[in-house]
């Protein structure tokens, strides 16, 4: 069976870079005072947020919390916001923090931390072959959620740094700064979060492939 060429993340835009400046608009707009800037603010930003706080939490409602809390926050500190063109991570970090506080005190919180060592493939992994498959469309509407799953099932250390980098983009400098990280170890935790969240991939397309 073929090795599988699959740029990782699996299906994951970049954020472009107009995104980008669109945000240092907004928060530029915020700290003018500009009318509407709060409302366009909370209109990008609280889908992402609620996003990467569901993937940490794991439950709707505390991922639902940790957005409005979020946003708060953010308003109520946004004088800490000295460059603009850093608001993301910035709003991240904040994100970050509120969502720690959220699972400390949740019920939905594990009571220990998953190693990360279950997870990794005891051998060279070649993710099987799914691109001559008929219904390819189909297939990578069920990876997208084969991947979620995957994500959500990481460590929390391991998960945080695949979220950042992956999913919203931050460099590897802006995703050490928001979890208090070095770089090395942003690499490292980057590195065999990909390895883990590839042998879920790899399994699903196994069966799948099998089962055609």
């Amino acid at each position: 069976m073929s090795q599988l060429l699959v740029p990782f993340p699996l299906q994951l835009e970049p954020v472009s870079v107009l995104e980008r400046n669109n945000e240092v608009k907004l928060a530029r707009g915020l700290i003018a005072g500009e009318p509407e800037a709060f409302d366009r603010f909370v209109e990008h930003f609280r889908a992402k947020i609620f996003h990467y706080s569901w993937m940490m939490c794991g439950q709707r409602e505390d991922a639902e919390e940790v957005a409005q809390e979020t946003l708060l926050k953010v308003f109520e500190n946004f004088e800490d916001l000295h460059d603009p063109s850093r608001v993301r991570p910035w709003v991240f970090r904040i994100a970050k923090n509120v969502c720690l506080m959220k699972r400390r005190k949740s019920v939905f919180a594990p009571s220990t931390e998953l190693s990360l060592d279950g997870f990794l493939p005891d051998h060279k992994l070649e993710i099987a072959d799914w691109s001559d498959l008929p219904d390819r469309q189909v297939l990578r509407s069920e990876m997208k959620h084969v991947l979620d799953r995957a994500i959500s099932g990481l460590p929390e250390n391991y998960r945080s740094v695949l979220l950042l980098r992956d999913v919203e983009d931050l460099s590897t400098g802006e995703t050490a700064h928001v979890l208090d990280l070095s770089e090395d170890v942003v690499k490292t935790r980057l590195h065999r979060a990909h390895l883990a969240v590839r042998k879920s991939l790899d399994e699903y397309l196994r069966i799948r492939h099998g089962a055609n």
